[in-house]
């Protein structure tokens, strides 16, 4: 639970290629301030930092490039294949990453912005989650996942597999959130919850009454 007073954080999480980017475009078009935590998991492990080093550290040298920025694809070989390995280095990088967003959070609401969308494809496994005030997570079905995972990263039907395989179930995100998208390619349904949810949140918000904030569920 968000305890940040004046501002709203509402947490967009999700399966690996159920699309949440579509969903954040929508909420940002709808007057939210969007905190992608992609791009702040890639800052923290930018070349120099101590995130990096770290991971070096276990990991070893062949996880970087030649000129010392992390090799990406040579670190996911290794951690989507063991769940210890991916275990560890999330317990290196959650901090950084939860710390940076916290710094942004903070950041935000002290220039005023009182809506805030939080797209963090690990929000539960970096604990993010405590920031937020409402969670949504967005689930599609596994065969169009993973075809979309295949030609966004460029990688093999078993590599897209095995990230699919080291997240947590769709049971997990339908007891933990308190709206679920899915994404099957209905464009128009999608754009239309998804527009529904940020307006519901956005008006709750203006009116502050947080008690209407929880719903059953946006299917």
């Amino acid at each position: 639970m968000n305890t940040l007073s004046g501002v709203t954080v509402v947490g967009l999480t999700g399966q690996t290629g159920a699309g949440k980017s579509t969903i954040s475009k929508i909420f940002s078009e709808n007057g939210f301030e969007v905190i992608d935590a992609d791009q702040v998991s890639r800052k923290v492990v930018e070349k120099g930092s101590n995130c990096l080093y770290e991971i070096e550290e276990l990991f070893g040298r062949e996880v970087l490039n030649d000129d010392g920025t992390l090799n990406r694809k040579a670190l996911g070989a290794i951690v989507f294949t063991d769940k210890t390995k991916l275990e560890t280095l999330n317990t290196i990088m959650h901090p950084y990453i939860t710390k940076e967003i916290l710094r942004l959070i903070k950041e935000l609401s002290n220039n005023g912005v009182d809506l805030i969308l939080l797209d963090a494809p690990t929000l539960f496994e970096s604990h993010a989650d405590d920031f937020c005030e409402i969670i949504i997570s967005v689930l599609a079905d596994a065969d169009i996942r993973e075809k979309r995972i295949i030609v966004r990263d460029g990688i093999t039907h078993e590599q897209a597999r095995h990230r699919m395989d080291s997240q947590y179930s769709d049971d997990f995100f339908e007891q933990h959130s308190d709206y679920i998208i899915h994404n099957n390619d209905d464009l128009e349904t999608v754009y239309k919850i998804s527009r529904e949810v940020s307006d519901k949140i956005r008006d709750c918000y203006k009116n502050s009454d947080k008690n209407c904030l929880k719903p059953a569920s946006a299917d």
